[in-house]
Parts: C-alpha cells; sequence; structure tokens
C-alpha cells in the first residue's frame, strides 16, 4: 500500500552538478560558492557544522540556505507544496538532508516549533528519508 494516498505525482529534481563534487571530495565551501542553488551542497556544510557540536547556530543558517534553495528546485519542478519526494531518486536527497539538518539545527538552538515542524515535513514528504537519517 502506497503512503500517498491523495495520490499527488512524486516530484523528482533534476541532476545536482555540485553532487558529484561533494562525492570527489571537493571541499563542500568551494562547492557551495561555485552551485549556490545546490541544497546539497548547503546540506553537506550544516551536517558539518552539527558534527563539529558548537556550531550549531552556523549549522542551522547554512540548513535553512538549503532548504530554501531546494524550495526553489521543488517548484521550477513542478511541486506545489505537498506530495512525495522520493529519497530513492538521488537528486532528491539534497533536499530531504537539509530538511533534516534544519530539524536537528532546530532542536540544537532551542527551536522546538521548528524543529517539529520540519521532522513532520520530512516525514510527509519521505517516510524512506526520515528512516535512513533517523528522524
Amino acid at each position: 500500500m502506497s503512503d500517498n494516498l491523495l495520490g499527488i505525482p512524486e516530484t523528482r529534481l533534476a541532476v545536482d552538478p555540485a553532487a558529484e563534487k561533494i562525492e570527489s571530495g571537493v571541499d563542500p565551501v568551494q562547492v557551495a560558492a561555485t552551485y549556490p542553488s545546490s541544497s546539497l551542497a548547503w546540506a553537506v556544510l550544516a551536517e558539518d557544522a552539527l558534527a563539529d557540536g558548537d556550531r550549531d547556530v552556523e549549522a542551522y543558517a547554512y540548513a535553512r540556505t538549503g532548504y530554501h534553495r531546494a524550495l526553489d528546485s521543488l517548484r521550477k519542478s513542478g511541486w506545489r507544496g505537498q506530495g512525495p519526494v522520493p529519497w530513492s531518486h538521488e537528486p532528491n536527497r539534497g533536499f530531504l538532508r537539509a530538511l533534516a539538518a534544519l530539524a536537528r539545527a532546530a532542536r540544537a538552538i532551542g527551536e522546538s516549533d521548528e524543529e517539529a515542524r520540519c521532522t513532520q515535513f520530512l516525514r510527509d514528504s519521505s517516510a524512506e528519508a526520515a528512516r535512513e537519517v533517523g528522524l
């Protein structure tokens, strides 16, 4: 049985050229500067800042940037504010990772409403993504 009870078509983002750079080990700061519309680059920066443990505000800013860049991409791909954004489609992972990082960073700075909203949005967009990232 599908989780998509409304029958809204899946949104599948275009390939993010930054993904190849990230995967090949290019510094995410350089990747974000070269590809500022890449939600993946901003998500990686947010994840790295969260992993450092003392850069939570920075992580929040990176994650929020990635989230907003992803919303732009989603809208350009026909997304209308709801419906599945599958984790299985790799180009969607930048959005999903940015959203997860935003939930975590919001928790870290005490923004519990934002954390709850982002966590629910992630689960509504892709239950698989929520499981993969542990939210």
